[in-house]
């Protein structure tokens, strides 16, 4: 759940997203809690500074427009700041069950959910 350094955005080769678990040929990285949220009250009283930093996952590009299509960075923050709360989220789980259907290299389309994360 920490960074190391080779945790860099759209790293190439063969990876595991952490969301869906399919092998990939490419991964980005996910601020689990989002960055645009560090600076927030609620997260300098609930985490340390490197842990902001550096709690990321690993998805897939499919995974990770889906998560920000559903949730918006406050719910990110709030509530689904872990990948088993992420998993959790009804919307997400069904995509994660039909993605892992899918070759690597698939890839979507999402819509932003106008009622999103809810």
């Amino acid at each position: 759940m920490f960074a190391s350094p080779e945790r860099e955005a759209g790293m190439i080769g063969e990876y595991e997203c952490e969301l869906c678990e399919r092998i990939v040929g490419e991964v980005t990285k996910h601020h689990l809690i989002p960055r645009t949220r560090h600076s927030n009250k609620k997260n300098k009283k609930e985490f340390d500074r490197t842990e902001v930093r550096t709690r990321l996952a690993l998805f897939c590009r499919p995974c990770h427009k889906q998560v920000h299509a559903v949730l918006t960075e406050k719910q990110l923050e709030r509530d689904y700041n872990t990948l088993d709360f992420l998993k959790e989220h009804e919307e997400i789980a069904k995509f994660i069950a039909w993605i892992k259907t899918k070759p690597a290299g698939t890839q979507v389309t999402v819509r932003t959910n106008k009622k999103k994360g809810r």
